[in-house]
């Protein structure tokens, strides 16, 4: 099995240019292993598609499968330009959550930055929560993916580890749920921590800072005429609320490794 690593800010999976095989979660939750595996925050299949350029299915650390990810489909476009798959520096790729639109940056042949149209975004009436006795108010947010976005202090951030998994299994949210907690710096600038939904604590999430830059505009926290700078464990991320309302996330994809692993005892079906 041939494998290319990549990670946007430090939100790692594994790459493949292939068809999904029948025993993918087990390959997943395997491959992702941190301590027995390779270790990443999943699995990232880039397929054919008869609506867009390419397809794109991602499956998380747990072997369940997610709808879009937002720093891993930053990756997709640089792969495919750097690998030859295609020329075009504007692509459409097909994600569960529907077609996004990609513009690659591109200097001397190396794509630079992604731009990824992350569609309309769905914020809902804030809620409240109580997780080992305090109540949290949060917002919930559908970027294609569910998100629950909790505004806090500084202090706040260290939340993820202590009561993410609480909230992700809670029952207000039979699906599961990815959790932001977001911190509103002076000029505007917010910093999020995130715990997602069948990956726990990550480096970053593109959805999830999506998510937040929603919540933060929709509740005045964050200006909407201008951009909003969304800092992650990995590094920064960017976002533009288009006049049709749309956010377009702009930010880095990496490579980091390519290899070949064969595995004892997984066979593909």
């Amino acid at each position: 099995m041939k494998f290319t690593k990549m990670q946007g800010l430090g939100n790692d999976y594994l790459y493949f240019h292939e068809e999904v095989p029948a025993n993918v979660s087990q390959l997943s939750i395997l491959l992702s292993d941190r301590h027995y595996g390779i270790g990443s925050d999943g699995l990232i299949y880039i397929t054919r598609s008869d609506t867009a350029d390419f397809g794109m299915r991602i499956f998380n650390a747990d072997g369940s499968e997610a709808l879009m990810c937002g720093n891993g489909i930053r990756c997709v476009g640089r792969y495919i330009y750097e690998k030859g798959l295609s020329r075009k520096t504007d692509l459409l790729i097909e994600t569960r959550s529907g077609i996004r639109k990609l513009h690659l940056d591109v200097h001397r042949g190396k794509v630079t930055s992604v731009s990824v149209n992350m569609g309309t975004v769905t914020v809902s009436p804030p809620q409240k929560i109580e997780i080992k006795g305090q109540t949290y108010t949060l917002y919930p947010v559908s970027t294609g993916n569910p998100h629950a976005v909790i505004f806090t202090d500084e202090e706040g951030l260290s939340l993820p580890e202590k009561i993410g998994s609480l909230i992700e299994h809670h029952s207000m949210f039979p699906d599961g749920v990815n959790c932001e907690f977001v911190h509103v710096r002076s000029g505007g600038t917010l910093r999020m921590r995130v715990w997602e939904r069948g990956s726990g604590v990550t480096m970053a999430c593109g959805t999830g800072a999506t998510a937040s830059a929603a919540a933060a505009i929709h509740t005045g926290m964050a200006p909407a005429d201008q951009p909003v700078l969304v800092e992650l464990d990995g590094g920064m991320l960017e976002f533009t609320k288009e006049e049709n309302g749309e956010f377009l996330m702009r930010g880095p994809a990496e490579f980091v490794y390519e290899a070949e692993i064969e595995m004892e005892g997984v066979g593909r079906k």
